[in-house]
């Protein structure tokens, strides 16, 4: 109840306005996507899915995904994990921490590590939300979705503008990221932002069908015959293709990287673009990760 409240609140509210997009048949898409031949890796209580989209296959371009895919009758657990250092590559990170797979976290400041929305790990706070440049009481637009763990279980919830709000929670593992892409199985609208929203660029999103299935999903980016990127509606659109019924958006761009134990490449399974080579060698340094342990 809690969580349509909110959804119906976002549709009126100013603060996202909705994108008028084009009356546009993605029929075609959702079938491409949905009746892939993805290349399927069974491993220990978790699956790995990977397809490679021609140029103009997938929304009129070529997109490479990689997607983690935990059933909820799996047992193993998500956790949050921030770098001791001031910014350490995933791969690196993962290890670290024992971990099965991983995917990069929520935002950071590049320049001293920290990250700049509210983060908790095992009750201990070690990022807040950077206050809005208009007002430093509100959040910021990648703050207004929140994803918590319990007993190493994803689930997620709508924040109100008081970028304090996190604060007061009980809940011992908490990561804000955002924007938050579906609610119920509905796509929450998007403000027409031609940087963050409507341009094309690597996503990592988390996403949890009906019957617990979690989804962690990367969409390669930056080279145009390989790998395009999205836009965060036809993230939106991706994730719901793909059956979830919540989903949030997380770091993207050239922090998008998704990690497996004993995979070639130092585990790396996408294309990270930070070398500006369409290779697995382009990991950008980041502040914090999601873990599969």
């Amino acid at each position: 109840m809690f969580k349509r409240i909110v959804f119906t609140l976002l549709l009126f509210s100013s603060l996202f306005p909705t994108l008028l997009h084009a009356q546009i048949d993605y029929s075609i898409d959702s079938l491409r996507l949905v009746n892939a031949e993805w290349s399927i890796d069974t491993l220990e209580g978790f699956y790995l899915k990977r397809y490679q989209f021609g140029e103009g296959a997938l929304f009129c371009s070529a997109q490479h995904l990689c997607i983690i895919e935990i059933p909820s009758r799996s047992h193993r657990r998500l956790a949050f994990a921030c770098s001791d250092t001031m910014l350490t590559e995933l791969s690196c990170l993962a290890r670290q921490h024992n971990a099965y797979a991983a995917i990069n976290g929520s935002f950071f400041d590049m320049d001293i590590g920290s990250p700049v929305c509210y983060l908790k790990i095992d009750g201990i706070q070690i990022g807040e939300n950077t206050p809005s440049k208009e007002d430093s009481t509100r959040r910021k637009y990648y703050q207004y979705a929140t994803l918590l763990l319990d007993r190493g279980r994803a689930r997620m919830a709508v924040p109100d503008s008081n970028r304090l709000w996190e604060e007061t929670l009980k809940d011992s593992n908490i990561m804000t990221a955002g924007p938050m892409l579906l609610i119920d199985g509905h796509e929450v609208p998007q403000r027409n932002d031609r940087t963050f929203v409507t341009r094309r660029h690597n996503r990592t999103a988390l996403g949890i069908r009906p019957d617990g299935t979690t989804l962690l999903v990367v969409a390669d980016g930056r080279f145009r015959h390989q790998a395009e990127g999205f836009s965060l509606p036809e993230l939106q659109r991706v994730m719901r293709w793909l059956g979830c019924s919540d989903a949030i958006n997380l770091d993207g761009g050239g922090s998008t990287t998704m990690y497996v134990h004993n995979k070639p490449f130092d585990g790396v399974v996408n294309y990270p673009s930070d070398n500006h080579h369409h290779d697995h060698e382009g990991q950008r340094p980041v502040s914090n990760a999601i873990l599969l342990l």
